[in-house]
């Protein structure tokens, strides 16, 4: 390691015991807006100390350093409790997705603020007759002079509520098969035509909107790519959010717990000596320790210059049945106090937390079973499940 990468560590562990809570310490309870206000604040401060956007060119608001430097800060990262939740879209998917295709307009214009948090991006992708199959999305995008106007509707889209653009596949050309004839759009959210509908979920949150788009009109410079390139961006896109969710952990995302709070659980509960309970704790261990070395090497990877791949489907299938078990594991342990609870319990609801917000994670960025075909199709090579309407245009494919 030379002297800067190990300068450059120094200040990152001065400034996370600064800003930061140690993974050691209770876990912080936030409200969703002052999670969003300190995410604002966390990554605002990272920028004016200068470790944020490590490997995204000075030009556009970064650090230009090479990944190296990346790994060392997210090794330091990984010991603190930071607030990063409501930028991971935002930061794992749409920065990349901008700096890879957008023209240097967008980058000059957008970058900067993305990587301070000033501004937070969502992707607007899954509609209520496309989710796993994204490809069959109707939202349609027509030219009238130099805008484009789209009309149609999105679902599941995380963190609309609190962003200020978000990132949309509209079909401009329906006379093409469904892969083709896309194109991606960058949406100001307080344009008029936008509405955005909280999704009440089961544990009571409201992580997830409808997205109501009514003859929006964006300019021809919000075009991402070229016309009828969105489908490309949208795959590049949809691989770094596999890569964001199997690389950066399923805990933090899914809201389940990990083993290191299991075994502190297990040692106030008085069950640490119990053999069923060791063995599911090491179990669980073990598999982090699998999930965490996947990572590793896709981080190496991206490192070595090579763009994500169907490894990234593995990853988040992985995290998906990881944070599974280890929200059944909790609840196990919990017993009887995982399900009720006194109002005096301040973690009380943390164990039936963890256990209706983990089936999540196997939604986001994909089902496992869309994982699942990735894997068996790309990685093992086996054949595609026939599709009778390939080649067709997507205008002819019957609908519901």
């Amino acid at each position: 390691m030379t002297a800067s990468v190990e300068e450059f560590r120094q200040r990152a562990r001065e400034f996370l015991a600064a800003n930061a809570v140690s993974r050691s310490e209770p876990p912080v309870e936030w409200t969703e807006n002052a999670l969003v206000a300190e995410c604002r604040r966390f990554h605002g401060a990272l920028a004016d100390a200068g470790l944020a956007g490590i490997t995204y060119p000075v030009e556009y608001g970064g650090l230009g350093l090479d990944k190296g430097y990346l790994e060392v800060f997210n090794q330091q990262l990984s010991r603190y409790q930071a607030p990063l939740l409501p930028a991971v879209i935002s930061h794992g998917m749409c920065l990349p997705v901008i700096n890879d295709f957008g023209t240097p307009e967008q980058r000059h214009r957008y970058q900067a603020r993305m990587i301070r948090c000033d501004d937070i991006w969502c992707q607007m992708f899954s509609e209520p007759g496309a989710g796993s199959d994204v490809a069959s999305l109707a939202t349609r995008a027509v030219r009238d002079g130099d805008e484009w106007v789209l009309t149609g509707q999105k679902v599941w889209t995380s963190g609309a509520q609190y962003s200020e653009y978000g990132l949309c596949i509209a079909r401009t050309d329906p006379s093409q098969p469904k892969h083709r004839g896309m194109s991606m759009f960058i949406i100001d959210l307080s344009l008029p035509g936008v509405e955005i509908r909280p999704l009440r979920q089961i544990n009571g949150s409201s992580h997830f909107n409808e997205i109501y788009l009514t003859e929006v009109r964006v300019g021809r410079d919000c075009l991402v790519a070229d016309e009828g390139a969105g489908w490309n961006v949208a795959v590049a896109m949809l691989m770094y959010e596999r890569v964001a969710i199997g690389a950066g952990g399923s805990a933090a995302l899914s809201g389940a717990v990990d083993s290191a709070l299991l075994i502190a659980e297990a040692q106030k509960r008085g069950r640490n000596r119990d053999p069923s309970t060791r063995d599911a704790l090491a179990d669980l261990y073990i598999r982090e320790r699998i999930q965490a070395y996947i990572g590793m090497r896709m981080r190496q990877a991206s490192e070595a210059g090579q763009a994500p791949g169907p490894e990234g489907s593995i990853a988040k299938l992985n995290a998906a049945m990881l944070s599974r078990l280890t929200a059944d594991s909790a609840v196990e342990l919990a017993g009887a106090s995982g399900q009720a609870w006194a109002a005096d319990d301040e973690d009380g609801s943390r164990w039936a937390d963890s256990v209706i917000s983990s089936p999540g994670m196997g939604i986001a960025g994909g089902t496992n079973e869309v994982q699942r075909n990735i894997v068996g199709e790309r990685v093992l090579g086996l054949p595609k499940e026939p599709d009778p309407y390939k080649g067709q245009p997507w205008e002819s494919i019957p609908r519901s």
